[in-house]
């Protein structure tokens, strides 16, 4: 019975996990980035903000409405104007 059970039990494992993939797909729109939300677990540096910004402001209107663009091309000149000002400073 044991043995039956396993891999059940591991088919069910493997499905809970497929939507976390799915996340990951090239046209899927990072919330976090967007509206702030779902950011729990995240803490960018500045740079790597820019580069993730830069990735999803590629993806286009593929995974964005223009005002969602918009939104995101604001906080890259943010976020790049943040980091003009902390070199500008020496880092302090």
């Amino acid at each position: 019975m044991r043995a039956a059970a396993f891999p059940v039990l591991a088919s069910f494992l493997v499905a809970a996990t497929v939507p976390a993939f799915a996340q990951t797909s090239q046209n899927q729109r990072d919330e976090c980035l967007l509206t702030s939300r779902n950011c729990m677990d995240q803490v960018d540096d500045l740079q790597k903000r820019v580069h993730k910004l830069n990735r999803e402001l590629k993806k286009g209107t593929r995974a964005y409405s223009p005002d969602e663009l918009k939104k995101l091309q604001q906080k890259l000149r943010e976020t790049n104007e943040q980091l003009r000002r902390l070199e500008e400073s020496g880092g302090s």
